[in-house]
């Protein structure tokens, strides 16, 4: 079923184009590739991940608090354990921390057993009720006033940045061509094709399968469709020093309310502890800033959560837009006649979620007459650089240093990244485009001083790696090396 590679790179019919190389996108191409097919993967921005999936919460999820019954609920479960799995074989810094989730007041201790038995009714059955001594022998710096907690220990934190760049890899390993800095414009559906007008050329595809996140409704009305509506939701974030993270050890829940989880206090894979989200509806789609009533508000709930937290030095502030729908579940479907399918709507359980929602569109797709032709010569699933903190990373690698003296040239300081980690980002199969793109793959730049010491080596390096690599634009191919990186 594959388009004959012999045909002109502006007239090939792919038999698949992916529309957005976040985390679903991304594991929805991973997916398509295993097949036998000619996949596309299109991505507005000039790196994978660069919108809503960057600036996750990075919670891995047991599905506990969703809606029973929903489609969301049950790929949330399914794809906690599909994600785990792929996370051992990978290389995906993932901790399994737990969490707790606490009462303040006497309405939300009430609400505790209703919580538990929404958790059970999903098929989650380890959480458990407990009572004010127990929630400080968890979490002892707490602030004073805790009735009682909920106990979820299966929730566990994950680096999304490598998670959606492990997937985009695989995709790409087993021959999906990505394309970045592509944002489709118009679309013009044909007999045969569709072709994607984007923002350097046409691309044309058989099917169209619509991942792009925060601009999902406005594609999904390019092809004729009103069956829901996007809006961005504002999560402004605190991220404390390294020297906060003795103060927690677990992800630290509040009682949900209509506008999500609310405001929580998680440790971060790097080492660091977060403290956040806020959740404001907006009306710009692009709008990432952050502000003074954000942080206001995050103090004011800080204070009351855990005060010893806000007398440690905050080392970065961020905005993220999450896809909030006015659909109370994610909106997966097929049009057959179109050649055309979407999943939108997918709200910040999306990270836990991509790789069960990928399967469940995939099965829609074959019903629909896509032909999935299973392969059976797939390469290996790549081996991940490790940036968290759980496990050894090169600077402190003796043996790794001893074979290549690069992995003990420490560039950046704060965050102890190597001379060879930047190297072999910049030589891997999606290298960075920009700065951005280097600090999700290493961590350079990102710790305490924010580049104020390693700047000037770093950006050296990435520009010398952009030279190299003839402009670093936004094109990507399949190829590279085997190995991404060891753990």
């Amino acid at each position: 079923m594959s388009t004959p590679q012999t045909a002109p790179p502006d007239q090939r019919i792919a038999d698949v184009a992916v529309i957005g190389a976040g985390v679903v996108g991304s594991a929805i191409a991973r997916a398509l590739a295993g097949h036998r097919l000619d996949v596309v993967l299109l991505d507005a921005r000039c790196d994978v991940g660069d919108g809503t999936s960057k600036a996750n919460t990075a919670i891995l999820h047991t599905g506990f608090d969703a809606s029973p019954g929903t489609l969301e609920a049950r790929l949330v479960a399914e794809g906690y354990r599909l994600l785990k799995d792929y996370a051992d074989r990978t290389g995906i810094p993932c901790e399994p921390t737990g969490a707790l989730l606490v009462a303040w007041d006497g309405e939300q201790l009430a609400a505790l057993p209703g919580l538990k038995a929404k958790a059970e009714k999903n098929g989650y059955t380890e959480s458990e009720i407990v009572g004010p001594d127990e929630v400080y022998r968890q979490v002892p710096s707490l602030g004073p006033g805790a009735l009682g907690g909920l106990t979820v220990p299966g929730e566990s934190i994950i680096c999304t940045w490598t998670t959606t760049l492990a997937l985009a890899t695989d995709a790409v390993r087993r021959g999906a061509r990505l394309l970045r800095s592509h944002r489709v414009e118009s679309v013009t559906r044909g007999e045969d094709a569709t072709v994607l007008h984007t923002s350097r050329g046409d691309v044309r595809a058989r099917w169209v399968v619509n991942a792009a996140g925060l601009g999902g409704d406005v594609l999904d009305a390019q092809f004729g469709h009103d069956r829901f509506h996007l809006h961005p939701r504002r999560g402004e974030l605190l991220v404390y020093d390294k020297q906060a993270r003795p103060l927690v050890d677990r992800i630290v829940l509040p009682v949900p309310s209509k506008l999500g989880k609310g405001v929580l206090i998680s440790p971060t894979i790097y080492g660091n502890v977060m403290l956040g989200p806020t959740a404001e509806d907006m009306a710009d789609r692009a709008d990432t800033s952050t502000t003074e009533d954000g942080y206001a508000f995050l103090l004011e709930r800080g204070e009351r959560i855990m005060p010893r937290l806000l007398k440690e030095e905050v080392t970065a502030t961020y905005a993220g837009l999450r896809a909030a729908s006015d659909v109370s579940d994610y909106t997966i479907e097929v049009d057959a006649e179109r050649r055309y399918a979407v999943a939108g709507g997918i709200r910040s359980t999306g990270l836990t979620s991509s790789m069960a929602v990928a399967r469940h569109l995939l099965d829609l797709l074959g019903k629909a007459g896509l032909e999935l032709d299973e392969r059976t010569d797939l390469p290996d699933p790549p081996r991940m650089p490790n940036i968290g903190e759980a496990f050894p990373r090169p600077y402190a690698d003796a043996e790794r240093i001893a074979a290549d003296p690069e992995y003990g040239t420490i560039v950046c300081f704060c965050e102890r990244v190597t001379r060879g980690e930047i190297r072999d980002a910049l030589a891997s199969t999606i290298p960075p485009c920009d700065m951005d793109g280097l600090r999700r793959r290493t961590r350079a730049m990102n710790g305490r001083c924010q580049g104020f010491y390693c700047g000037a080596n770093v950006t050296g390096m990435l520009a010398d790696g952009l030279r190299a690599a003839g402009g670093g634009n936004g094109g990507g191919s399949a190829g590279a090396s085997d190995e991404e990186g060891e753990r």
